[in-house]
């Protein structure tokens, strides 16, 4: 029977060498023109249910993301590697070297369910152009059949459009919102908006299925009914096949982050985010659902899907050799 792989990946490094006080990473990873080069155990890990995606498996190349986003969801990941999930997040970038040499060892006994690619940090962002993991990425699913969606803000994707088109991918592009002095404010480092519905009119063009991931809506800053508005009517605009919308998720690591940047630009507002969220950092249901309705009825006004697509799951292409 094929199971799903339940190894630890980032987090499986041993504590060892206590007497030496430099973050772990530094003690186990090459440094290598500013990356930290680190040799992965395991690749495929569990999405994080507080992501708000629709994937439960996922494979990232790159930990981190010089995208900077103030509301990136995978910060506390660097905690984990004895990094801050703030200014270290942003600009230390780990990198697996070996993450296709282990995708293809971990797809052989993989089960068939789709999987998310680049949720630890953005796939292409600029440390793919120089390491061109992604290639190797794509090709190691597409060979073993295995569905996959590859979330991202960068147009470097591009450069794989054929690639991913044949091996059936889907592509989400996050695009949030469309007022780009919040763009400038909390997603520093990203293209702008205008690049990224860009994005997806190329991707629909070159024959690549393409989405837009709504993410991740800002409660009280980018919520407004004109803001929605705007956004999906440009999204429908650029061609995007649907829009998944996923509300602001602030789990440890993140929260601290976001929270200080608000508590600096938005004073007024930190009591009312304390009021919204929960303990894990997830808003209040009727928030969401308010919000999330809204967006719907648009998406139904502009004739685009709205929502997850299904997660697929397919016959692995290799039968699995029998264990004596």
């Amino acid at each position: 029977m094929r199971v799903p792989l339940g190894g630890v990946g980032w987090d499986a490094l041993s504590l060892v060498d206590a007497a030496d006080d430099r973050p772990l990473i530094e003690r186990r990873a090459v440094v290598r023109d500013g990356f930290y080069e680190l040799q992965a155990r395991t690749v495929i890990e569990r999405v994080p249910q507080v992501a708000g995606i629709a994937q439960q498996w996922a494979v990232s190349p790159y930990r981190g993301c010089a995208h900077a986003c103030r509301g990136c969801g995978a910060r506390a990941g660097h905690r984990r590697l004895g990094l801050d999930a703030g200014r270290d997040f942003d600009t230390r970038i780990v990198v697996r070297p070996n993450v296709v040499e282990r995708l293809r060892a971990e797809l052989a006994r993989w089960d068939g369910r789709e999987l998310a690619v680049g949720v630890g940090g953005d796939c292409y962002q600029a440390a793919e152009g120089t390491y061109r993991l992604m290639p190797g990425v794509i090709a190691a699913l597409g060979e073993a059949a295995v569905p996959f969606t590859v979330y991202t803000k960068s147009a470097l994707v591009l450069r794989d459009a054929g690639v991913l088109a044949r091996a059936g991918a889907r592509v989400a592009v996050s695009i949030a919102f469309v007022d780009e002095r919040i763009r400038r404010a909390v997603e520093p480092g990203a293209p702008g908006a205008q690049a990224r519905l860009e994005l997806v009119s190329a991707l629909v063009e070159a024959g690549v299925e393409c989405r837009v991931l709504m993410a991740p809506v800002l409660p009280l800053l980018s919520d407004a009914a004109d803001q929605l508005a705007a956004t999906v009517r440009r999204v429908a605009a650029a061609g995007a096949q649907a829009v998944e919308p996923v509300v602001l998720r602030l789990p440890p690591g993140t929260r601290q982050w976001y929270e200080e940047w608000l508590a600096q630009a938005h004073p007024h507002l930190v009591e009312r985010y304390e009021e919204l969220y929960d303990r894990a950092g997830l808003p209040s249901a009727g928030y969401e659902q308010r919000i999330t309705g809204q967006i719907a009825q648009l998406c139904e006004v502009y004739g685009m899907g709205f929502g997850p697509a299904p997660v697929e799951r397919r016959e692995p292409a290799a039968a699995q050799l029998a264990l004596v």
